[in-house]
């Protein structure tokens, strides 16, 4: 892997960014905050890996799947309140702290998504 700045993936993270913070900040809903923000939490990783280093789709698209079941399954073991961080709204956004069956679905489509959108740009 090489570092290399890739200005498409880069302006795709920064407004994903901002819809993501958009959603923290504003939604306290019962489908948009915890769905689809996880769902867009996953394409945010991987446009910010694809951003700054030359990994292929799939080494991109797989790091970050693993990355976000790894962090579902620390919520599943509590690793928030091993951490004193229960009170922590920063540790809460980014950590999460519940585990959900739901979101590692979430999860799953928004790599799949990632996926089909690139096979389609690489067919153009």
């Amino acid at each position: 892997m090489r570092l290399s700045f890739q200005k498409p993936y880069f302006l795709a993270f920064l407004f994903l960014f901002i819809v993501e913070a958009l959603i923290a900040a504003f939604l306290n809903d019962p489908f948009i905050r915890p769905y689809v923000g996880d769902f867009l939490a996953v394409i945010l990783i991987y446009t910010f890996l694809k951003s700054f280093t030359d990994l292929s789709v799939k080494q991109a698209a797989i790091g970050t799947l693993i990355f976000a079941y790894v962090v579902e399954f620390f919520q599943y073991l509590g690793l928030i309140r091993w951490l004193g961080l229960e009170d922590n709204l920063a540790a809460k956004l980014i950590l999460g702290h519940a585990f959900s069956w739901e979101d590692m679905l979430a999860y799953t489509l928004g790599i799949a998504l990632v996926l089909i959108v690139e096979r389609k740009r690489s067919n153009l």
